[in-house]
């Protein structure tokens, strides 16, 4: 049941009319509910703040400006679902004026200008010749960017099959895919875990360092060895340079968090490629769970042929390196003759 309800039913005061169906939600109510970190076990402050204790207004402050403690309880859904969603909600996928969609809305894109590609469709056009173009191409023109035209058919065709490949290749060989891309991604991450937590260490040294200097400080006053100008001057700077220190390192220990976390995107990918062991139509479902992006190049005439390079982003993993990708077609090739 929806909140106001439930506070009725609690023989509390409520706000508004009570609705006819008292289970049919708010749509606001509900992406306010999706969008809440809390529910991945985070703490979130300074959402909001007011202009002066006489004015009651509540202004809301930038996601630049929160607070985040993480893990301070029980989490309610896995960080990778949470982002996933966010992630969907940006992309919304609305229907074309005609009243058709395609799955790819949202998440077909320019290779080049990185911008979303248009679905064009029309009620005289067949299935066949529904396309996506580049949106920067329709809007600013061929100059600014070339137009990345592909037909909807031939793009669906193109993801459905290099996911098949993909699945066989990790039902056969997992082994071998989680350690050639864990390799990769372990070298990344290892410089670059390794030069945040030196600089969190700088920063707890510098801490301690500031604290022996206050108590110091506080000392050199009571004796007399400084005024007490001297003193505020000094004790200001220190907490100033304290609380950069304290804020630093908070979001030194976020980014640490989240790219350990990220260590743990292989065994996600793969125990959500598990679900699919055979795959045969690619529904919006299926690319909404492994998917992230597709990004459409412009298409090379130079062989007499129209040829066209996509890439596809995959869900919590990115972009599989050409050596993975030279392997798996190299699988799928020796499994077909074999």
């Amino acid at each position: 049941m929806t909140p106001t309800v439930y506070q009725d039913r609690q023989k509390r005061k409520v706000r508004c009319a009570l609705p006819e169906n008292p289970y049919n939600w708010n749509g606001s109510t509900v992406a306010a509910i999706l969008e809440r970190m809390e529910y991945c076990g985070h703490t979130v402050n300074f959402k909001t703040h007011r202009q002066s204790y006489k004015i009651k207004k509540i202004i809301e402050n930038p996601p630049e400006q929160w607070k985040i403690f993480r893990n301070t309880h029980e989490a309610i859904v896995d960080e990778d679902t949470f982002q996933r969603v966010q992630e969907l909600r940006r992309n919304k996928r609305r229907p074309a004026r005609t009243g058709k969609s395609n799955l790819f809305s949202g998440a077909a894109y320019c290779a080049d200008c990185e911008e979303k590609m248009y679905y064009c469709t029309s009620r005289n056009f067949e299935e066949r010749q529904d396309h996506f173009v580049c949106s920067t191409s329709r809007k600013k023109g061929k100059d600014v960017c070339g137009t990345h035209f592909i037909r909807a058919v031939v793009l669906e065709k193109g993801v459905l099959k290099f996911l098949q490949i993909l699945l066989w290749y990790i039902s056969d060989c997992e082994d071998l895919f989680r350690d050639k891309l864990g390799a990769k991604r372990k070298e990344d991450f290892k410089k670059e875990l390794a030069a945040k937590r030196r600089q969190l260490t700088q920063a707890q040294r510098r801490m301690e360092e500031l604290d022996r200097l206050f108590k110091r400080l506080y000392e050199d006053k009571i004796s007399g060895k400084i005024n007490d100008s001297r003193f505020e001057k000094l004790s200001a700077d220190y907490e100033n340079e304290q609380a950069e220190l304290t804020e630093k390192m908070q979001l030194l220990e976020q980014e640490i968090t989240q790219q350990e976390e990220e260590a743990d995107s292989i065994e996600q990918f793969i125990l959500r490629a598990k679900k699919y062991p055979n795959l045969q139509e690619l529904t919006p479902a299926v690319l909404h769970d492994l998917v992230n992006r597709v990004y459409v190049s412009a298409p090379d005439k130079s062989s007499g042929q129209r040829v066209q390079d996509v890439h596809i982003s995959l869900a919590c993993i990115g972009f599989l390196p050409e050596s993975i990708i030279a392997e798996m077609l190299t699988h799928a090739a020796k499994s077909r003759t074999a």
